[in-house]
């Protein structure tokens, strides 16, 4: 039941709680407190709105791999605090592999890209910077798939095996 309930908050969050309900097999109010629940557990982070990049002037994506040979706490917090402020980088990663860091960055054109850079170098080393514009989104989702989700009702079962 959280299963379906997630999945139709994930394609559309403003809908009410009463067709949720509805589509699920639930009255209001127990519907309600099911995604009250999911909200106080921390299973729902956020109810965002999903823009239109180019509508809103961000319609160039670039994926930034960042190779350092600085592999110590204090390089890492410092570059954190470097990229955490930066609204272009709307995703951030540590990696394993070749590449250390992982950045998607959203600008409206290459020259934004040139200032976005020149700012992030200017605020910490890096030893190698590698960028891939994106020329076209093939998949784009914010839903994660609910299929590996695991529920209590599971859990109490696999509980039961070990």
């Amino acid at each position: 039941m959280d299963l379906k309930i997630l999945g139709l908050l994930q394609a559309d969050a403003t809908m009410p709680i009463a067709e949720i309900g509805k589509i699920v097999g639930l009255s209001t109010t127990p519907c309600w407190r099911r995604i009250q629940k999911l909200d106080e557990a921390g299973v729902i982070r956020a109810r965002v709105a999903v823009l239109d990049p180019v509508k809103v002037n961000t319609g160039v994506t670039v994926f930034v791999s960042i190779k350092t040979d600085q592999h110590n706490l204090d390089w890492l917090e410092r570059f954190h605090a470097a990229v955490v402020d930066l609204p272009e980088v709307v995703e951030f990663y540590r990696m394993s592999g070749e590449v250390d860091y992982l950045m998607r960055v959203v600008v409206p054109d290459i020259a934004a890209y040139d200032v976005f850079y020149k700012k992030l170098i200017s605020r910490i080393d890096i030893t190698k910077v590698s960028s891939a514009f994106a020329m076209e989104q093939i998949k784009y989702t914010t839903a994660l798939p609910l299929s590996f989700a695991i529920t209590d009702k599971e859990k109490d079962t696999q509980k039961g095996r070990s």
